[in-house]
């Protein structure tokens, strides 16, 4: 049993721990939390256990769940969902039933440790950890904790011997080979592999195009919306951009609007405005997305990769080819270079055959080293070099004794 007083953040808080139970509870001055830790301690040692009952507070579960709902107009869609799905299937089934008064770091940290222990990727747990501190980072404002015990856990989130993602996109001969076998065996999905490849628009940014967006004239289109999970949202960080088209993309967006008119007016219906629907009028869902790309890469002999990679692909190429970052970074939509720089720096074209290390030997280093060269093959001719590259006498001008018994006799 333990009953302490302990001053945090402006005010005096009373800290129980009895019986592997823990309740924290804040009070005005210290006078009155030493008052009432002192009636604490007597109703526990009557044995008065009705304080630190399970059903006083809230359990991490419903509290989690109504913060969910405070906070629908404040955060995206996106991100609410996100925070939605990692608490149900992680956090939940090891502290959804305790107390929120009741979890202490050691609690967190054995959260991430068995995360971790699962084998789940380190970007993974970093969002298992983030989803909870953002809902104890409430339970602190509620004065339910005297302090959030998920904040800064990276300690316990470096990376160890599990290597780092990098991108992996298509060679240009790959992504050749990809929009031709979308063309001939899989027309319904030519058009948004040849978008994905020729825009670099997120997954959720394809979902969301509308035809409405396209400025056939400028040839260039504006984006404004994203589905992620089902839900429509804004770009990612809120950014509207512009995205160019090219020719060859313009021209088949314009057949891919043909053929969806045509398709919808057979059954009697307007094409919808969406630019990829599905069978119902609907944005397509990603798992379908998925599923249908991979069976495209099965097509073409090509090993399995997200669609995520078509965006690598397009900033890579364009790399590649000498277009300067800004550019990619404004088609990206990245808020600064700097980002696509540190991502795509190794696709940067070399300047030319030489090395860039030896522009660090200065002049006068290499006229004396060839100078050297020649002094060393000037003094051991190749007409007086034995075939195993020594010369026949040694400095002192007697014959070298090879032989390591003579040696040892002389």
């Amino acid at each position: 049993m333990g009953v302490t007083v302990k001053f945090y953040r402006g005010a005096w808080w009373v800290f129980i721990n009895h019986q592997g139970r823990r309740k924290a509870k804040r009070i005005g001055d210290r006078e009155a939390a030493r008052c009432v830790a002192r009636a604490i301690r007597e109703r526990l040692t009557l044995g008065d256990l009705d304080l630190v009952s399970p059903d006083d507070g809230d359990q991490l579960r419903a509290y989690a769940d109504r913060w969910l709902e405070s906070t629908a107009g404040s955060l995206k869609a996106s991100t609410v969902e996100f925070y939605r799905s990692t608490l149900k299937r992680y956090v939940y089934p090891a502290l959804g039933t305790r107390l929120v008064s009741s979890i202490r770091r050691a609690d967190c940290r054995e959260l991430v440790a068995d995360c971790r222990g699962r084998g789940l990727a380190v970007s993974t747990v970093r969002g298992i950890a983030r989803s909870l501190s953002v809902v104890l980072a409430s339970a602190v404002e509620d004065e339910l904790l005297p302090a959030n015990p998920a904040l800064r856990l990276g300690k316990y989130l470096r990376r160890g011997d599990e290597p780092e993602a990098e991108p992996d996109p298509f060679a240009r001969e790959e992504t050749e080979l990809l929009v031709a076998v979308a063309a001939e065996c899989f027309p319904e999905w030519h058009a948004w592999v040849l978008t994905g490849l020729r825009t670099g628009l997120r997954a959720g940014e394809l979902l969301g195009l509308q035809w409405g967006d396209i400025d056939w004239r400028g040839r260039f289109l504006q984006l404004s919306r994203s589905i992620v999970r089902g839900n429509q949202t804004t770009p990612k960080n809120h950014q509207r951009r512009r995205v160019d088209l090219s020719p060859q993309l313009r021209a088949t967006l314009r057949w891919w609007r043909a053929q969806q008119s045509a398709a919808w007016l057979t059954r009697g219906k307007a094409r919808p405005v969406w630019v990829f629907p599905s069978s119902t009028g609907t944005p397509l869902d990603e798992s379908k997305v998925r599923k249908a790309f991979h069976q495209v890469l099965d097509k073409a002999g090509l090993h399995r990769r997200g669609p995520h990679q078509m965006r690598h692909t397009f900033a890579s190429l364009l790399i590649q080819a000498g277009v300067p970052i800004t550019y990619v970074s404004r088609q990206l939509g990245h808020r600064d270079s700097a980002i696509t720089l540190r991502v795509y720096a190794h696709w940067l074209p070399e300047t030319g055959v030489e090395k860039g290390v030896d522009r660090l030997d200065d002049a006068t280093s290499r006229n004396l080293y060839a100078t050297r060269a020649r002094a060393a093959g000037e003094r051991y001719g190749s007409k007086s070099l034995k075939e195993n590259g020594e010369p026949p006498r040694n400095r002192t001008g007697n014959p070298q004794i090879k032989s390591l018994l003579l040696c040892q006799l002389s």
